[in-house]
């Protein structure tokens, strides 16, 4: 039987951009259904892509990851490749990053923008510096060495796709994208892929800081979650750092003269002592739960392979 593949484009205004992108990659992969996902443009993107070629489908509630979530649940395929619409990744990557999936090699292909021109191209100093924080606190958090947390050029097996639970809203999806896939031990694969900048006229949605403080919430919010023990243990260190600095010196003062002249300082050194293990308590005891949810998402898997077996 031969293999699905499904190209997925999320597009808010790309109007300048969306009919090459959609015949760059119809050319690329003509056996591959294209789909457009418009969310709420106004510069008549989707008739543009209709026109191409694409199957055009709408998300009314903005944001990418609300594009994703829609793309996710609405369409089966055997290989599933995303990119943007804003024609900033070349197509001829989209063979070899589909091959990887489609013969059971990756669950997710990266299409790495930064080891290559990616610094050379973004016009934008502080897109840079973002994405380089944000792979360093991944890649330090999660023990991990992925060179492109952020890019928008991903190829994904079924099984990523369907077992994939979106809960960013926005342009952090890339992140939860990735720290999923790694936390539930999914294979994954880095090609090096050219970048090229946005065209003149083409503007970028991505605003460099408010999305830039959801990304390090999405990270902060996925570390507690995913690793809580680390999380909570961590924390309650710094707060015994904290206790011993203001402790010490009331029990040197007790040892050297047998008395307790601050009492506010010792209540509050006590205070944050019991606080720390309580999070050290609360962190064994997310950490056990997070390990039950990973047999049951492994469990999950084997479900959906076996029920796929059976309807293919």
């Amino acid at each position: 039987m031969k293999k699905k593949i499904a190209v997925l484009i999320p597009c808010y205004n790309e109007s300048k951009t969306i009919e090459k992108v959609v015949k760059d990659y119809k050319n690329a992969l003509p056996e591959a259904e294209i789909y457009v996902y418009d969310n709420n443009s106004n510069d008549k993107t989707d008739e543009i892509a209709r026109n191409a070629g694409a199957i055009v489908k709408y998300e009314y509630k903005q944001g990418k990851g609300n594009v994703i979530r829609s793309m996710f649940r609405d369409i089966d395929a055997d290989c599933y490749l995303m990119i943007d619409g804003d024609d900033t990744y070349p197509s001829e990557f989209a063979r070899k990053m589909c091959d990887y999936v489609l013969q059971g090699k990756a669950d997710m292909v990266i299409g790495d923008r930064l080891s290559s021109t990616y610094f050379a191209e973004n016009k934008r100093p502080f897109h840079n510096f973002g994405n380089r924080i944000v792979r360093f606190l991944i890649n330090k958090l999660f023990k991990n060495s992925i060179k492109d947390i952020m890019t928008g050029y991903r190829a994904f097996s079924y099984d990523f796709v369907k077992g994939f639970p979106v809960l960013s809203k926005g342009f952090e999806i890339e992140t939860e994208m990735t720290i999923h896939a790694v936390d539930k031990n999914f294979k994954l694969i880095e090609i090096p892929v050219t970048y090229r900048d946005r065209p003149i006229g083409s503007v970028s949605k991505l605003n460099t800081y408010k999305d830039g403080i959801k990304v390090l919430k999405t990270i902060a919010t996925l570390f507690k979650e995913y690793k809580p023990a680390l999380f909570f243990n961590t924390i309650a260190i710094i707060l015994i750092i904290i206790s011993l600095f203001l402790g010490i010196p009331v029990f040197t003062e007790y040892v050297d003269t047998g008395l307790v002249p601050r009492f506010p300082t010792l209540i509050v050194t006590g205070l944050l002592v019991v606080i720390a293990l309580l999070l050290v308590v609360c962190g064994i005891i997310l950490q056990v739960i997070v390990k039950k949810h990973k047999q049951l998402y492994e469990l999950y898997l084997n479900i959906l392979k076996s029920n796929r077996k059976e309807s293919g």
